[in-house]
């Protein structure tokens, strides 16, 4: 089925006889293959309302992601939470929606800055699985009413509700960016470095590790962005701050430094490359046991606080880990392995049970996504 407005969309879910596999892109089949009819929002597209001024865009769910993001930089504009692309890591081809994007509450490295999706997230509408249309939040970023269950929304994965618009808040565009580089840390001394620097004045928007970088030895990467006698200000001074550390230099090439956090932001070190991909989220200093811990190939994004582990195919990393404050999500794997270990992280029990309360609220019928996030 693929509806070509949200009325449509309503009657599609209110008539299904049995479980529905909600489709955006297609770009990022992460969690158990869900086995149902397919409804594909793609029918659902358009720039809604876009005010540069009041720094507001709206768009239906289905509306390919380079879409917005070209008629926001037209405005010197973008999307704060720098969205992860996720079709090297997968294996996939299409176009990412901005209702997929939600769906997966996806960001990227300046996560540590601005927060995630969800955090820019100030409006969306949806139907529910009775075929409800529910309209939440607003279109402009001081009507927050009901910002909750905008929140809720990112990060559930379809089985809520099906989305057909997302409203965000939007950034001014970036002047100019630079890299500070430290070469040849270990992964404690890197989340260290990490630390000092996020922890320093100077507005760090990216802080990352990579114990086997382009030239295959350790090099952490410090982001800044901004205009340009206040980057080359910060970089300055965030050398300093960092002197004792080791082997430092700055990259000033715009276009490399953007180049780089592309590279850390969509993992492009595992593209094409067998193995399972877990995406771990800790406290940043327990980053470097968890890499220690996981084995294989590492990146640490968020100053150490992600960890990405490239291990052999069928490998069980949670039960390897053992007992963590955090959680590991299985990105990449084969159906058997999907089938066979939790994607998601297992919830405590207070947890899982609300979430099931959730889901019986918005899906009573169990249409929605069944299974995805088993």
């Amino acid at each position: 089925m693929s509806p070509r407005d949200e009325q449509e969309l309503s009657e599609a879910v209110a008539g299904a006889e049995g479980a529905l596999r909600i489709v955006g892109g297609g770009t990022r089949p992460i969690g158990r293959s869900v086995m149902g009819e397919d409804l594909s929002t793609a029918g659902l597209s358009g720039i809604e309302l876009y005010e540069p001024g009041a720094l507001t865009i709206v768009a239906k769910a289905g509306t390919p992601l380079a879409e917005v993001e070209a008629a926001l930089a037209a405005e010197n504009q973008r999307l704060p939470f720098e969205p992860m692309d996720h079709r090297g890591l997968l294996g996939m081809s299409g176009e990412p929606t901005v209702g997929g994007m939600v769906a997966a509450n996806v960001s990227g490295p300046r996560r540590i800055q601005v927060g995630a999706c969800r955090d820019s997230l100030i409006g969306v509408r949806f139907v529910d699985g009775r075929g409800t249309i529910i309209k939440n939040g607003g279109r402009v970023m001081k009507n927050v009413t009901g910002y909750d269950l905008v929140k809720l929304m990112a990060g559930s994965y379809g089985t809520l509700g099906v989305l057909s618009e997302v409203a965000f808040k939007v950034l001014p565009g970036i002047e100019t960016r630079a890299c500070v580089l430290i070469n040849g840390l270990s992964n404690t001394d890197a989340v260290t470095a990490m630390s000092k620097a996020l922890g320093s004045p100077f507005e760090v928007s990216g802080a990352a590790h990579t114990p086997a970088g382009i030239d295959g030895h350790p090099v952490t990467m410090l982001r800044l962005e901004g205009f340009a006698d206040s980057v080359a200000y910060r970089a300055g001074k965030l050398r300093d701050v960092l002197a004792d550390m080791g082997d430092i230099s700055v990259e000033t090439d715009p276009d490399r430094v953007q180049a780089g956090w592309q590279w850390v932001r969509d993992v492009a070190s595992f593209h094409g490359r067998a193995g399972d991909v877990w995406r771990i989220s800790v406290k940043p200093s327990d980053g470097p046991e968890i890499a220690a811990r996981a084995g294989g190939d590492v990146l640490m994004d968020w100053g150490g606080g992600l960890v990405w582990a490239l291990v052999p195919e069928g490998t069980d990393l949670r039960a390897d880990l053992g007992d963590f404050a955090g959680h590991a999500t299985l990105i990449r794997a084969s159906e058997e392995t999907r089938g066979r270990v939790p994607v998601f992280h297992p919830d405590p029990a207070p947890v899982a049970a609300l979430s099931e309360g959730l889901r019986r609220q918005f899906d009573p019928k169990g249409i929605l996504n069944p299974g995805v996030m088993g």
